[in-house]
């Protein structure tokens, strides 16, 4: 019963939500094609290439991400697993550091 009242709070204020936005959106008119969130005119297309080097460094970030999200809770139940846990989670820092080294040799660090 509770969660079908949740259900139809939320589908309500989605309904309000979208109702503002298409009562305040611009129409079909010249100023309906503009860009209007940052409100500046592009520079450049919305397609246009990013330097290869951009996607090594979110690489590279995006593994130090992955190690957070599986560190944080490794450090709650670090204690009742014990060392176990540890080792495990060395493994995965090793295999991340391997990758590190792997991005650091092949020059993904490097700016010029």
């Amino acid at each position: 019963m509770e969660a079908a009242v949740a259900v139809i709070v939320v589908l309500a204020l989605l309904g309000v939500g979208m109702a503002g936005v298409y009562a305040v959106a611009p129409g079909p008119g010249p100023l309906g094609v503009w860009p209007y969130l940052s409100g500046g005119r592009p520079a450049e297309q919305a397609l246009s290439r990013y330097h290869v080097r951009y996607y090594a460094a979110s690489l590279v970030f995006l593994a130090f991400e992955m190690e957070m999200v599986f560190m944080y809770p490794w450090a709650l139940v670090v204690a009742e697993v014990g060392t176990t846990a540890v080792v495990e989670m060395f493994v995965f820092l090793g295999l991340l550091m391997a990758g590190v080294v792997y991005a650091w040799r092949e020059g993904a660090f490097r700016w010029s």
